[in-house]
């Protein structure tokens, strides 16, 4: 790839739960994990299922350096990373971020927390990689690699969540996920995130009738992520976190519908690939 280059890469774009079988082969059945190439860096965000898929191929590539960022840690958020080869690699070297617990927990802890027996067979510091942790605070503007600016907020999900801007290269890709919307609103914090971005990556679990019946969960839907980009500015919408039950099928009708709204925007799915060229 080209350094001069955005790339971005959804390695998992389920929300919930991992799903298989052929009513899912299009969209994928992988959980929340999206790769951003900021010309050579490596950044993660989340680390569902589908981050064991992304560390074979950084493992065939020869990447040793990596950051990855932690929207929160519910289940399918977290449960690809003890199965990511660069943590079990002594010659690799993983920097972990999070904020979505600060002042409760810490980013170590929260590895530490599971990756433990009985929850999982072994311990953390199994591990063999250099694993640093870094611990920020919601609203924090992180500067993790040269050039790169990540901007951050808090999302409307139990437990809590952080939302992400990657901003490189005159590029910015938002990723929100998890939030709930209040209906007839627009949250201030996402729209500061993806304010004439060029992708944002939105939670789209459910459709409107949807809404009353899962008030509370925490998720939003297509149609509130096309207000937020209308509002914000923003050229694309990838439809994320996708309800495990949706097959093939519902997903190219919740698609095509999305798209008829706003021009940028589709259903994200596994293995997808997108470019950005930079800005000079």
């Amino acid at each position: 790839m080209d350094d001069e280059r955005l790339l971005v890469k959804f390695w998992g774009v389920r929300g919930s739960v991992p799903v298989s079988g052929a009513e899912f082969l299009h969209y994928g059945g992988n959980t929340a994990c999206v790769e951003l190439i900021c010309g050579g860096h490596r950044l993660f965000l989340d680390a569902g299922s589908g981050l064991r898929l992304a560390g074979e191929a950084l493992r065939a590539a020869g990447v040793t350096d990596i950051d990855l960022f932690f929207t929160h840690c519910h289940y399918d958020h977290i449960i690809g990373f003890p199965f990511f080869t660069p943590i079990h690699d002594k010659n690799c070297r993983i920097t972990v971020w999070s904020g979505h617990l600060a002042g409760r927990m810490t980013t170590r802890q929260m590895l530490s927390e599971f990756m433990l027996p009985p929850w999982f067979p072994a311990k953390l510091d199994i591990c063999k990689a250099n694993i640093a942790c870094n611990d920020f605070v919601s609203g924090a503007i992180l500067q993790p690699r040269e050039g790169i600016t990540i901007r951050t907020a808090s999302l409307n999900h139990p437990g809590g969540c952080i939302g992400y801007r990657v901003e490189w290269g005159g590029r910015a890709i938002a990723l929100i996920s998890d939030t709930e919307h209040e209906p007839g609103q627009l949250d201030a914090a996402i729209l500061g995130l993806i304010e004439d971005a060029d992708l944002v990556i939105y939670d789209c679990t459910y459709i409107e009738p949807e809404m009353e019946r899962y008030r509370g969960f925490g998720h939003s839907t297509w149609q509130q992520g096309v207000r937020l980009c209308e509002a914000a500015g923003a050229r694309g919408l990838a439809l994320f976190h996708h309800d495990p039950k949706r097959s093939d099928g519902q997903l190219e009708i919740i698609e095509q519908q999305a798209k008829d709204a706003f021009a940028g925007a589709f259903a994200a799915r596994d293995g997808q690939e997108l470019e950005f060229p930079r800005f000079a």
